[in-house]
């Protein structure tokens, strides 16, 4: 099978093109801009920047499915110029290339959107994909209109569409809040997160890019909507004593009472990393278990691993 991947460069991109080389697809890469990729890939085609009026005609031609990866992310401020950003990328040109894929006859559209459509918090219960969605910042409500321009082009013209909630995802690469955790176990700082007691939810990129693959080959329901996670979900501080075992370092907690913990946050206008830190968010995968007969084939701890390897071998090369 032909498979274009856009995002091709970015941390799930670059992943998705080993998993699918791996698997026996041919892939093709839409990238912005001529830029050489870690992965070798058979084709690449420049799409420049993704938009209402992205050219994608050379880039679908001869394809039979689209892994849809790229996206407008980690902008920190929702004001409206950053809005801006993200209708266009996200929901605009979603809409603008599943709308190209159906009239160019592509059989399949596979979309990797964020659990951020569900909401941020699971203070009662896990999120399942039969939630009404509940978006909080620009990001989630971008990924939502994104999710519901596919469905309805997907029920329109009976092409089959797959959409992939993860939640935060680690692995080789993994930027912004997760290698932060991994500098503060780094350098053995004493954190005041012993008193949480939260759940989290994570999936690691090997166990996401093994459902990707599997929804690309496996006959699927029209419409689909799959939350997935590695099956595991941790406290933040047993996420970082793991991250700890896994890097050979103490990790120092202090007991400090969550509710001082998001009252400092606030007051220093970060309340946003204090809910991700003391917050719970968990996923119910057991849908996407049963309807596909897939489990996560990693475990937290390897996948743990590799990650923490990747950050090693990454500091040391750069002292070197």
């Amino acid at each position: 099978m032909r498979v274009l991947v856009t995002g091709a460069t970015g941390f799930v991109g670059e992943a998705l093109c080993t998993a699918l080389c791996g698997a026996g697809h041919t892939v093709r890469a839409a990238l912005r801009r001529e830029s050489p990729l870690s992965h070798s890939v058979a084709e690449r085609v420049v799409v420049g920047e993704i938009g209402a009026a992205t050219d994608w005609k050379a880039a679908l031609r001869g394809v039979d499915a689209i892994m849809h990866a790229a996206a407008r992310a980690h902008v920190v401020r929702d004001d409206p110029g950053n809005a801006r950003l993200y209708t266009e990328v996200n929901v605009n040109g979603t809409r603008h290339l599943v709308k190209t894929a159906a009239q160019a006859a592509i059989c399949r559209f596979v979309y990797v959107s964020s659990i951020k459509v569900n909401g941020e918090e699971t203070p009662a219960r896990s999120f399942t994909p039969d939630d009404a969605p509940n978006p909080r910042d620009i990001y989630g409500i971008s990924k939502m209109l994104a999710e519901e321009a596919i469905l309805e082009t997907g029920q329109r013209t009976g092409m089959q569409t797959a959409i992939v909630r993860p939640p935060l995802v680690y692995g080789p690469g993994v930027r912004a809040n997760f290698l932060r955790l991994m500098r503060w176990v780094d350098k053995e700082w004493p954190l005041p997160l012993a008193s949480v007691r939260n759940r989290r939810s994570l999936v690691s990129i090997w166990n996401l890019c093994d459902l990707l693959v599997r929804l690309l080959n496996d006959p699927l329901p029209t419409a689909g909507t799959w939350l997935v996670s590695d099956g595991q979900d941790l406290s933040t501080p047993d996420l970082l004593r793991r991250i700890g075992t896994a890097m050979d370092r103490r990790v120092r907690l202090l007991p400090v009472p969550p509710v001082a913990l998001r009252s400092a946050a606030a007051l220093l206008m970060r309340k946003a990393e204090a809910a991700r830190l003391c917050g719970s968010l968990t996923l119910d995968i057991s849908q996407t278990c049963r309807a596909l007969g897939w489990s996560p084939p990693m475990g937290v701890d390897e996948g743990l691993k590799r990650t923490v390897d990747w950050y090693l071998s990454r500091d040391r090369s750069h002292e070197s």
